[in-house]
């Protein structure tokens, strides 16, 4: 399984945009999608994850503002962010979670950065 992120950029405070993250390889494998990001001084942080029946779940701080989604005929899972804080700043990673995997993510892709401006 193979994950490309792409998306991230720069946009100033109260903006939207959209990360998306590309699967292939043993797409068939996968169970649930996440996506996570990092600062230099923040731990990892799970953001939102989606399962493969669809259910997702976002860290408190987005609710209400990201969205997730996966598109199963595109292999492609998006995190959809709106009105977006300085606080987001961050490299977003997308992870993906095999079948019968102990609840780790296994497969992750590059960080994509977003920056958001005050």
């Amino acid at each position: 399984v193979q994950l490309q992120a792409s998306g991230g950029g720069l946009v100033q405070a109260g903006g939207s945009l959209r990360l998306s993250c590309a699967i292939s390889g043993s797409i068939s494998r996968i169970d649930n999608m996440g996506w996570y990001r990092r600062t230099p001084t923040k731990e990892r942080e799970l953001v939102a994850s989606i399962s493969s029946g669809g259910t997702a779940d976002y860290t408190d701080s987005v609710k209400g503002r990201f969205t997730i989604s996966r598109d199963n005929a595109k292999n492609t899972v998006y995190l959809q962010m709106n009105s977006l804080k300085p606080e987001d700043t961050a490299v977003y990673y997308c992870a993906a979670r095999p079948y019968g995997s102990d609840g780790g993510y296994d497969y992750w892709g590059q960080g994509t950065q977003l920056t958001v401006s005050s």
